[in-house]
């Protein structure tokens, strides 16, 4: 089994698995700074937002306003600061912090930036599974049907905020055989 997920991480997989439950794959997504398709609409709109928003807050500061404008200014500037540079590293974090895991009955998906969240999705209930696959191999399995507007908000990663999202390998290298594996092991499932 070719796998670049660490021994330790390897063993926390293993204490989790079931009777008669084996591993099939293990793997990490793609480490560091990385642009989703979402960007193309993000990074113009969080500099349009970040922009506006230090643009108050300057031309506030600059002026005899009432300090409540000052005030009624931090939050945005904050947001915009985070949707300019502070959501890739926020990403890179939590991508870094993930593991997923396909065995004969289960796709795991172990990750989280604060604490360790564990989505275990059994074989037999998947549907509408997909396979987003690049000229080199990686891609990007999805588990499920895809939500509104998720292609959107993949690009924000606000911390606490994966539920909206639909559960996937992302960025996993030989992501072909990896969807053939599950496929595989889907069928074994039923």
């Amino acid at each position: 089994m070719k796998t670049s997920v660490s021994e330790v991480v390897r063993q926390e997989i293993l204490r989790n698995l079931g009777s008669g439950e084996s591993l099939i794959w293990a793997g990490n997504p793609k480490a560091g700074l990385l642009l989703r398709p979402s960007d193309a609409l993000m990074i113009p709109f969080s500099l349009m937002w970040g922009g506006f928003a230090i643009f108050w807050e300057t031309t506030v500061l600059n002026t005899p306003a009432p300090g409540f404008f000052a005030l009624w200014g931090i939050p945005f500037v904050l947001i915009g600061l985070y949707m300019i540079v502070g959501r890739f590293f926020v990403d890179s974090r939590i991508r870094g912090n993930t593991v997923y895991a396909l065995t004969n009955r289960r796709a795991i998906i172990i990750s989280g930036l604060f604490s360790r969240t564990t989505t275990s999705l059994p074989l037999g209930t998947l549907t509408d599974i997909s396979l987003q696959e690049k000229t080199d191999g990686s891609g990007t399995i999805t588990l499920g049907r895809p939500q509104p507007n998720a292609s959107w908000m993949s690009g924000l990663r606000w911390p606490g905020l994966n539920q909206s999202t639909t559960p996937a390998f992302e960025f996993i290298a030989e992501a072909r055989g990896v969807h053939d594996r599950l496929l595989d092991a889907q069928r074994g499932a039923a």
